[in-house]
């Protein structure tokens, strides 16, 4: 006969499962007890916990943030958005909120919540898994702020044990070291928000458009819903969820005494308010591109964790207008307002090509680029770099090197006027040959493919933009003469010392070509572009300034010539339909320029305190269009982004005519040199020159003291 089981076998064969596991816990607990201890011993053994005097001078990696020239905030630079604040410069409200949720007994522990810490044992035991945790804010800022020491992804088996034991550990050393107040506003710098946004600052500016120390209630504890699960509670894609966690963080205040009945019930109801601005949106991308490039190479990567102020030269106006007025005018293109177009549109490209968004070496549509310049400055108050930065991050105005066709004629007339010259000089417009080395001879012929046969002045002939007296006065003054010019007025490119060169037949930067045009603008000075005014640290303490940087090209009495000149270019030449006739009646100038076989066209214009220019063409040179012109093509975009700028800004007035000293001196007409006594009666003639413009040379022609020379001819 078997023996009947004693009493404790007889119970735990009665005993419910979860009574035998407790049991089995508790066991298991008793053998894990001198394990843990030893584990706690060791935890930091052979240097392997951080550290912690380091939080004395402990520096968060910061974005940089990009300004424009108003103060308003264009786009941070880093991989994480922080801006660090003191607790004295958040809302009330937000360590409330974030305690009410997070570690309600936080000024009541010493690092641990032991109290916290057995009710997760218990709850975890009974529930037979780990549903609950333990962490207070301290050991979470030691997992924050030390995360390549504490291994935060370990979360399970004996590494997810020693994880945690160093964290309670440090967390400890903390505490004893650290007053709460640091604590917490390391903490509340340091926490991931989401959106790329760390810290209670960046987030407030992200999500509601407004700075910590301005949230309410009820954004606060939205702030506070966000560490638990940043993604799944995301106000932007889970607004459900979001709020549901919101007002569980607006219940916990009530209950804390933060708020009574009905407040809490009101803030319940406060509507999901978030900002305007989308995610990982980025205004003005080409510029802030070439900003960052600039930036980069003074600062390295310091410049995506330092916390740098950049204050930029960016008219956020004046960008909207440029973008909006190229694309309008490239779009009005496609749609074959100006002729037949015979190429595939951005639109059609885009809904051929799908949802692929890998970027492009090249675009095979229609491009564009602009650039706005503040003339006395040169301060950058717009760049327009292409059609679209996700397909092509190829900035066209500051990379590209594209030929400026007629743009670069009025410095062929400065260096004819240089030579002595006048714009009331007169060429005749008839065909032109030049014989070129193992080559055709180089015959360039007008826009229209036509010859007047008509005298005119220089002054008509860059108002209608005559190539073939461009041509003749280029060769009149040489090509060295005109390469020297174009070195002058900013142009580094290559520039071959060729004829062609008088017709803008050398590849140029845009950005290069426009600023040259600020030469006109300022009587004669060319400015430096800027895009970046200072920088600051976080501490407000500037790291870096650019101050305007101008270069006399000309003397003002021969710019003041020129500009007139291209002041007649509007109003009586090939700038005149598209620019003063549709309505940009403020005192400009400029010039049209349109490449062989229609390539890519131009306008750049200018008034006394904006310089502005307009480029179209391709990324693969190509024909844009049958009968191209800059006039046609380019010019109204200028014309609409500046009357929509001059909207917002005082009109300047018009040139005013330098007082010019002037030289009068004797000279040799059949040379153009200064007369000698030896130079016969009937060809010495009395001239007034501006000075500095007068001839420096004496004629060497009519010396008895050159061989074969003699008194007369």
């Amino acid at each position: 006969m078997a023996k009947s089981p004693g009493p404790v076998l007889r119970w735990w064969r009665k005993a419910s499962l979860r009574r035998r596991a407790v049991v089995v816990v508790l066991a298991m607990g008793a053998f894990g007890a001198a394990a843990l201890v030893g584990a706690w011993t060791r935890a930091c053994a052979n240097d392997a916990c951080p550290d912690i005097n380091t939080l004395e001078q402990y520096d968060a990696d910061q974005t940089s943030k990009l300004y424009a020239a108003d103060g308003r905030l264009i786009t941070e630079l880093g991989t994480q958005r922080r801006t660090v604040v003191s607790l004295q410069q958040m809302a009330p409200t937000i360590p409330q909120a974030f305690l009410a949720v997070e570690d309600k007994r936080f000024y009541e522990h010493n690092g641990i919540d032991w109290v916290r810490f057995l009710g997760a044992i218990k709850a975890n035991i009974l529930k037979l898994g780990m549903s609950e945790g333990f962490s207070t804010i301290t050991m979470q800022l030691v997992g924050n702020i030390f995360p390549e020491d504490i291994n935060r992804r370990e979360r399970r088996g004996v590494a997810g044990v020693v994880r945690k034991i160093r964290e309670a550990k440090l967390a400890l050393a903390i505490e004893r070291k650290y007053p709460k107040e640091k604590i917490l506003e390391l903490y509340l710098n340091q926490i991931d928000l989401g959106s790329r946004s760390w810290g209670v600052q960046a987030a407030s500016q992200r999500y509601f458009g407004k700075s910590a120390s301005e949230v309410n209630v009820a954004e606060a504890a939205m702030l506070a819903a966000l560490p638990k699960a940043p993604t799944s509670y995301n106000p932007r894609r889970f607004p459900r969820a979001a709020v549901g966690r919101r007002n569980t963080i607006i219940e916990l205040l009530h209950q804390d005494g933060k708020l009574s009945s009905e407040e809490a019930e009101s803030w319940k109801a406060y509507p999901l308010a978030l900002s305007a601005r989308p995610d990982n949106s980025i205004f003005a991308e080409y510029f802030v591109d070439y900003v960052r490039q600039q930036l980069l190479a003074r600062f390295g990567d310091d410049l995506y964790t330092k916390g740098y102020q950049i204050f930029t030269s960016l008219d956020l106006n004046a960008q909207m207008a440029t973008e909006q007025a190229l694309e309008t005018q490239l779009e009005r293109i496609e749609a074959n307002q100006f002729g037949k177009f015979p190429h595939e549109s951005y639109r059609e490209f885009h809904d051929k090509r799908g949802t692929d968004v890998s970027e492009l070496r090249r675009t095979p549509y229609l491009q564009g680029g602009a650039l706005v310049l503040e003339a006395e400055t040169g301060h950058i108050m717009a760049m327009v770099g292409g059609r679209d930065f996700n397909d092509s991050k190829f900035n066209r105005i500051v990379q590209g090197e594209r030929q400026p066709g007629s743009t670069f004629k009025p410095i062929v007339y400065a260096a004819a006027l240089e030579a002595g010259m006048t714009l009331e000089d007169t060429e005749t417009d008839t065909p032109v040959s030049i014989a070129i080395p193992d080559q055709p001879n180089w015959e360039p012929k007008n826009y229209d493919n036509k010859f007047t046969n008509e005298t005119m002045t220089f002054r008509q002939a860059i108002w209608q933009s005559t190539n073939t007296i461009a041509v003749k006065v280029g060769l009149k003054v040489g090509v060295n003469a005109v390469y020297d010019a174009a070195r002058r007025f900013g142009i580094t490119g290559r520039v071959a010392r060729v004829p062609a060169m008088m017709l803008g037949s050398a590849d140029v930067r845009p950005i290069e070509m426009i600023a040259a045009y600020s030469t006109f603008a300022n009587l004669g000075e060319r400015v430096t572009p800027i895009a970046i005014l200072r920088v600051e640290d976080r501490n407000g303490k500037i790291v870096y300034q650019e101050k305007p940087k101008r270069t006399r090209v000309l003397d003002e009495g021969t710019a003041f010539t020129l500009t007139t000149a291209l002041r007649g270019v509007v109003t009586n030449g090939t700038g005149n339909a598209s620019v003063y006739r549709a309505g940009f009646t403020i005192p400009s100038g400029g010039k049209t320029g349109t490449t062989n076989d229609y390539r890519d066209v131009w306008y750049i214009g200018f008034t006394k305190d904006v310089v502005a220019g307009v480029w179209i063409g391709f990324d693969a040179p190509q024909w844009i269009m049958p009968g191209a012109q800059g006039g046609k093509l380019a010019a109204p975009a200028w014309t609409q982004m500046m009357l929509d700028i001059y909207q917002r800004r005082k009109t300047p007035g018009d040139w005013s005519a330098p007082e010019v000293r002037t030289v009068t001196m004797e000279i040799d007409r059949t040379t153009g040199l200064r007369a000698t006594p030896f130079c016969p009666d009937d060809v010495r003639e009395v001239r007034t020159y501006p000075q500095g413009q007068e001839p420096k040379d004496f004629c060497p022609t009519h010396s008895p003291f050159r061989p074969g020379g003699g008194g007369t001819h």
